[in-house]
């Protein structure tokens, strides 16, 4: 009994012990631990129903939203003048409808970027920011080429935006809409360009990118060219890719035919262990997958982006639509492209459902 009350002291001794150099050790790294605790968010993995306002940013077609490491999104569109970049930021999606817009770049008077300012895409590579554009020029206005900005800024609402020049991608007419994506320890970038015969408007091209700002122009994909009767509509064209990679599958979707009520999304896939620069590794659809509803004056819906809600498990789809048929001008003049939020529904074989016949 004396041995089993020797053992027992030196256990409490040995707790009481630890416990001094524990609290000890705590006090000097409290500070430490707490700032490491204000970094990291555990992201909640059940969905919530959110009521989104519809629309969501007036009047700014080719939407896209970033949402950052800390949960902050980050809204970019088109502005209907054509003639500046701006960016607004929010720590909820709603909140980007009544953020305040900071003017980040404003077009040139003459020569490149002077003109047709469009589509901006906000992205983040390796901690530095960079905005993807296309613009054309005073003296040329349909001589459209992509550009990039980029800001080592932390925030993109602060810092400086330098020029990156010109994203060359090997032959020089109508290039447009790049956007970049990685996957699997490599980076590419999609955009929408004419062939080198003008034989159409534009295609769905994609590279494997060799900066933030260059592509490997020695192996260069058509994913998507125009071919399909809704694909044709007034204009040949293909344009306005977006990527999301889920349940095995990297989907890539676009927009067709001209941009009026005759706008729609299509829809590409490949199996995420295929070859992406592999032509054959890619299926499309061969029907749109998200066109005009006029039950939902839903008219022209297209050029979006993706991002993930609060929840950080609901996927949805950002996109512009106009919410009546008759133009008021021309589709370029009608400033009347609203961004819009909608839920992606997910179907038994792991294919989006953007939801055709359902309110937003």
């Amino acid at each position: 009994m004396k041995q089993n009350k020797s053992i027992n002291s030196q256990s409490r001794l040995g707790n009481m012990l630890l416990g001094l150099v524990m609290t000890a050790v705590l006090s000097l790294t409290g500070c430490k631990e707490q700032s490491s605790e204000a970094k990291i968010k555990v992201q909640p993995m059940t969905k919530q129903k959110v009521e989104y306002n519809n629309p969501l940013v007036k009047q700014r077609a080719d939407p896209w939203i970033w949402k950052d490491t800390d949960d902050t999104y980050y809204f970019i569109g088109s502005a209907p003048e054509f003639d500046r970049i701006e960016l607004r930021s929010s720590k909820t999606i709603n909140g980007l409808t009544n953020a305040d817009a900071k003017v980040i770049w404003t077009k040139h008077e003459t020569g490149p970027m002077s003109y047709h300012i469009w589509a901006p895409e906000i992205h983040k590579i390796d901690g530095k920011w960079y905005v993807y554009f296309a613009a054309s020029r005073a003296e040329d206005i349909w001589h459209i080429s992509m550009y990039a900005l980029s800001n080592e800024s932390a925030n993109p609402m602060e810092g400086d935006w330098v020029e990156e020049g010109q994203v060359d991608s090997g032959w020089e007419n109508f290039a447009l809409d790049a956007t970049s994506f990685e996957h699997r320890g490599k980076r590419y970038m999609i955009w929408a360009q004419s062939n080198k015969e003008r034989t159409y408007n534009t295609a769905l091209w994609m590279a494997e990118m060799t900066s933030p700002t260059t592509i490997n122009k020695e192996k260069v994909i058509a994913l998507t060219e125009p071919e399909l009767p809704w694909e044709i509509i007034g204009y040949k064209v293909n344009e306005g890719p977006a990527v999301l990679i889920r349940n095995g599958k990297v989907f890539v979707t676009y927009s067709a035919a001209a941009t009026d009520h005759n706008y729609a999304m299509g829809l590409l896939w490949a199996d995420e262990d295929a070859d992406l620069m592999d032509k054959a590794s890619w299926s499309k659809s061969p029907e749109p997958v998200f066109y005009m509803n006029a039950d939902k004056k839903r008219f022209g819906p297209g050029h979006n982006s993706f991002t993930v809600a609060e929840d950080g498990v609901t996927d949805l789809l950002i996109y512009h639509s106009r919410d009546y048929l008759e133009l008021k001008g021309t589709p370029l003049t009608d400033p009347n492209r609203d961004a819009r939020v909608k839920e992606i529904k997910w179907d038994e074989n792991g294919f989006p459902d953007f939801g055709q016949n359902t309110d937003d």
